[in-house]
């Protein structure tokens, strides 16, 4: 992808928000190919380790309720799979950062979405698609129109989850002083604080250097069975979008262990 389109994922997180509740307005046949089409371009961008793929027969028997009626996906024309490649160590992470580029575009495409972990079922979802045995169906979203005013359902599942609320940069960051940090590190850091996690937990620890910030899980545990390293990598992608934003390029390299990834400017 070029450098504009992480320029605009920048500006499509702020005005990102998890939606669950949908209203029965179809997808424009034209919106969903240039999805598909989008999708395919992703996949091939990341090269392995990752895929993403729409779903629009029957996207409602993948969900599955949570807490009663409250935080249940309601009346999603479609949905999208990613998918990560068990044969790829890094797979996790490249789901989530995958993930996380097709949701901020398809925000700045006027669709709303919802990270889902937990919450649907994989059995069906390998029956819409085809997914090889080294595969596994980690997140879905829902994706359609919604409107403009949150549903009470809505409303009561934000408060639940304290959706809006961030952790300080102070609690997350580590390594050189905040008065040292570069100004593309300030911006980088604001975009990756923005990043949505499962239960809003927030996993990331950054260390930052001069020309370099690596990101890492905050530790082992994880009672929610969601992959911290997913929720990393869609941090990633926030945090490689505000860096472009603020005139610098980089690249990732992989790690292991608690660390995911660090990126390293050129």
């Amino acid at each position: 992808m070029k450098e504009n389109d992480f320029i605009k994922w920048h500006e499509a997180i702020k005005k990102r928000r998890s939606r669950r509740q949908f209203i029965e307005k179809p997808i424009e046949s034209g919106k969903i190919n240039y999805l598909v089409e989008y999708c395919q371009q992703l996949n091939n961008w990341l090269g392995g380790g990752a895929r993403a793929v729409v779903v629009t027969d029957n996207p409602e028997q993948a969900f599955k309720g949570l807490m009663g009626s409250y935080g249940k996906i309601k009346g999603a024309p479609a949905y999208v799979a990613f998918i990560g490649d068990s044969n790829d160590l890094n797979y996790q992470e490249k789901a989530g950062y995958l993930g996380e580029a097709f949701i901020l575009e398809a925000t700045n495409f006027g669709l709303a979405s919802c990270w889902i972990g937990g919450f649907f079922k994989p059995e069906v979802v390998a029956e819409q698609i085809e997914i090889m045995p080294h595969e596994e169906v980690l997140a879905i979203t829902p994706i359609g129109y919604v409107k403009k005013e949150y549903t009470f359902e809505e409303k009561l599942m934000a408060g639940f989850a304290t959706t809006h609320k961030r952790k300080d940069l102070k609690e997350l960051c580590q390594g050189l002083a905040e008065s040292q940090w570069p100004k593309w590190v300030q911006f980088a850091l604001e975009a990756a604080r923005l990043a949505p996690s499962a239960v809003n937990r927030q996993p990331w620890r950054f260390t930052i250097e001069q020309n370099a910030i690596k990101v890492s899980i905050d530790n082992f545990k994880n009672i929610s069975n969601i992959s911290k390293r997913l929720d990393c990598g869609i941090a990633m992608l926030h945090l490689e979008a505000g860096a472009i934003a603020a005139g610098v390029t980089g690249t990732w390299t992989y790690l292991e262990s608690k660390d995911v990834a660090v990126y390293c400017v050129r």
